[in-house]
């Protein structure tokens, strides 16, 4: 069998798998619409919210854009806090939207500092949201949100975080944090394949979205709320994808967020150590480091494809390379999900032995 650790997709468990391959039924009908209540109740446990939690079909990047458009008009300043190539993205799609962004770019292996944020936001008055990334899988660091959000909120500012590979393996309070709109997707800690996105919308959010004027129409909040009242979606939904995430939430609500959030601590945990005994170095300052995947910085001399190509062709092992500006600079090892000690174990002894063999061919 095949270890699949990139930060996504993900893979899944036999029961997951199983349920993706019952017959379709009508998305309008009763049968569905107690399938999608109940998901929308679990999703609201995960998220720790009272909030709406609204189901969406499509990418992650999907929802970035969903929290865009529904929140915010063309000219609103924005602060956008990136970390990396998603916190990037987000800053991106705001901007393609008309948004007057105000970026705050921080070294890629670093956290963002909250004091940093407070200044900027001392400084512009005319700032109306904080775009930012809980987890950046691109780098491999985790935001701390719980104290962001604080300064944020203390300043009466739209909180909007990027927690697409956070929720559901990192802890994510939505309402102790005051965040405002939270995004996660199904391919990543959820354990179910790539097509949902899923949305907690506060009612700070809900209040910007009826003034918002960005231009929206598959992703409309009001919309999917309107048909989440009848337990159905707007669009039509990606049906087995629900009936998965309903297996899934059912899974893990069993094993307990709080033990889930130590498992993938641990698993963080046995990967770092594991590569730091290679004699390798993390990108990741360790005070920020994710528990989700592991960025380890490129050796001299070493062909990260060639790397990824052995572990792949001889080890059935398949990890992430870099992205963007660390494209060839680092390689990635992704623990979320569906993930235990034993699954990093196996590829950290495929990457001892690959590693000399890849550099060895650069050489």
């Amino acid at each position: 069998m095949t270890e699949l650790r990139i930060p996504g997709p993900t893979p899944c468990p036999p029961e997951v798998l199983q349920t993706l391959s019952r017959q379709m039924i009508d998305h309008r009908g009763g049968e569905f619409v107690k399938i999608m209540n109940r998901v929308t109740d679990k999703l609201k446990q995960v998220f720790m919210t009272r909030n709406d939690v609204l189901v969406l079909t499509g990418s992650g990047t999907g929802g970035l854009e969903a929290a865009v458009v529904n929140t915010l008009s063309p000219g609103d300043k924005v602060l956008a806090v990136s970390i990396g190539a998603f916190g990037d993205r987000f800053a991106t799609i705001a901007k393609s939207f008309g948004a007057d962004v105000v970026p705050m770019n921080v070294e890629w292996g670093k956290a963002a500092d909250p004091d940093e944020i407070k200044k900027a936001l001392q400084a512009d008055a005319k700032i109306k949201a904080v775009l930012v990334t809980h987890n950046e899988t691109s780098t491999g660091v985790t935001n701390d949100i719980a104290a962001i959000s604080k300064v944020v909120k203390g300043f009466e500012k739209l909180m909007m975080v990027d927690s697409i590979s956070g929720m559901s393996s990192i802890k994510c309070a939505v309402d102790e944090w005051k965040l405002d709109v939270v995004l996660s997707g199904s391919q990543k800690g959820w354990m179910v394949p790539p097509g949902l996105v899923f949305a907690s919308v506060s009612a700070e959010a809900w209040k910007a979205h009826a003034a918002a004027k960005m231009p929206r129409y598959y992703w409309d909040f009001s919309a999917a709320k309107k048909f989440l009242e009848k337990g159905q979606t707007p669009w039509t939904p990606a049906v087995s994808i629900v009936y998965a995430m309903d297996v899934a939430l059912d899974m893990m609500l069993k094993e307990g967020m709080d033990n889930i959030y130590a498992r993938h601590k641990r698993c963080s945990e046995v990967a770092r150590s594991g590569v730091k005994a290679m004699g390798q170095h993390l990108l990741a300052d360790e005070k920020c480091a994710s528990n989700t995947v592991t960025a380890v910085t490129a050796p001299e001399g070493l062909d990260v494809k060639e790397l990824r190509r052995i572990l792949r062709e001889e080890h059935q092992v398949v990890i992430a390379g870099g992205q963007g500006k660390l494209e060839g600079k680092i390689f990635r090892i992704g623990h979320l999900g569906w993930v235990n000690e034993d699954n990093i174990k196996t590829v950290l002894a495929a990457l001892k032995v690959a590693l000399p063999k890849a550099l060895a061919v650069k050489k």
